[in-house]
This record gives C-alpha cells, structure tokens and sequence, in this order.
C-alpha cells in the first residue's frame, strides 16, 4: 500500500497543484485528504472541484464546517474569509447544478475514516473536527493519555498546519528530527501531516506525506507563493496578513 495524505489546502491552488504534481511524481494514485479544502486562500471553488476528483477520501475540516453553518470561534480575518468563501461557491461556474453539487459534496464529508488500525481526523481522535493538538501539548499529560487511549494504533490528522510525530512517551519530532521518515513498531502514534496551503512550521513549503505499511514520510514542495498572495492582496474581503504568512510559513 502506497498512499498520500494531505491537508489543510485552504483555497491555495498553487501549492495544491504543485503537491499534486510531486504525488504524480512519487507514482502513487491514492490520496486522502483530511479536511480544510477552502478557509483563508483565493481559490476555493478550484480547490473543492479539483479534490473532488482526485481524492479518493476526504474528511470535513473545521472551515469546511463553518462554510456550511456558523463559524464558531473564528477570528475575524477567518470569519471575513470564510463569508467571502461562502459567496464565491454560491456564485461559482456550471450553474445551479454544479453549485448543489459542490455544498453536497461538503455537506456529505464524514468526519473520521476508520481503517484497521488505522484513524484519520482533521483534528484529534477526542474531537475529530475542532481540537488542536499542539507540539506542546506533550507537556499535557492528562490531554495525551486520553488522546491516545482513543487510538488502537496510528491517528492521522491536520488542522495545526504542523507536522510531526506524536509518541505515548509524549515526545514529539518534527520532520527534521525524524530525517523526514518515522517507521512504524509495536508503539503507538499521532502524525501530522502539515498544510498544502499554508505551512506554519517556519517552512513555506508545502506539506504532505507518504503512508505505506511499513513507514510514513514527511515530503515537502515549492510552489509560486507571490501569485497566491497577490490573489489574496487582489481581494478585498481577504487580509493581507493571509498572503503575507505565506513567505514565512507562519
């Protein structure tokens, strides 16, 4: 088995496309993808249609939530961003088919995929939608145990834009402290997978990984971030900070 996981691409079509091509490049075929298709970035119709179709797996991300009902807890750049989001589907190409078509395709994301062995969340196994789970958060003792005991195995999630491995000895290694690949044993372990679409590990690179049965490892992409964030800059209802974190991978 041979598998990419991404998320977290939030609108970016640039850094989408360009992980897209890596994948192509790496042979693999199957993709999930777990959560946050569109939030932040200028491109969410584009996005959404191109998982659509090359995700073989998709799961509901918290701004792919808050597009459908109220955003909670969101601050007011991603409120703005995600009200911008709302309209641009609203009024997207194909007509009103092909609108229904892509609120269908949001509406009908399920919130886990559940493998053997194997959970994939956009945010925690405790709450799979809405809860972060920080590099710090190994200093939470009480947050990890009870992470973890929901786990039979591996956890696969996004959401902090932050990769890295989690491990029941609440250690966490980012991608370098890794070299780039964990592989598997008897333990368990949470892994994040990082952000196409907005990177905030310091690295404006994009990030995804590579699952097979024996390892998963960390692969990380150029991509033009100055036409995204001229996009960003172009559009009034989104801040300029959205397209300026994006050089700094912050």
């Amino acid at each position: 088995m041979k598998r990419a996981l991404i998320s977290d691409i939030h609108g970016n079509l640039e850094a989408l496309n360009a992980v897209l091509d890596d994948i192509r490049q790496q042979g693999i075929s199957e993709i999930y993808c777990l959560g946050d298709v569109i939030g932040y970035g200028p491109n969410p119709v584009e996005c959404l249609d191109m998982v659509r179709r090359k995700c073989a797996m998709c799961l509901l991300g918290n701004h792919d939530q808050a597009a459908l009902f109220d955003p909670e807890g969101f601050n007011p750049v991603a409120f703005r961003a995600i009200l911008w989001t709302r309209d641009q589907i609203d009024n997207s190409s194909g007509g009103a088919a092909a609108v229904n078509e892509r609120w269908d395709f949001l509406g009908e994301l399920p919130r886990t995929h559940v493998e053997p062995n194997r959970l994939y969340v956009h945010g925690s196994p405790r709450d799979p939608t809405n809860e972060y789970v920080f590099p710090e958060d190994v200093y939470n003792q009480r947050k990890m145990e009870n992470l973890f005991e929901r786990v039979e195995q591996f956890s696969f999630q996004g959401h902090t834009h932050i990769p890295g491995v989690f491990t029941p000895s609440l250690e966490f290694f980012g991608p370098d402290e890794c070299d780039h690949e964990y592989r598997f044993g008897d333990e368990k372990a949470l892994f994040n997978v990082g952000s196409v679409g907005q990177p905030r590990d310091g690295d404006p690179r994009s990030c995804y990984v590579i699952l097979t049965d024996e390892s998963i490892v960390f692969r990380r992409v150029e991509y033009d971030t100055e036409v995204t964030a001229k996009k960003i800059y172009d559009t009034p209802q989104l801040d300029n900070m959205l397209g300026d974190r994006l050089r700094d991978g912050r």
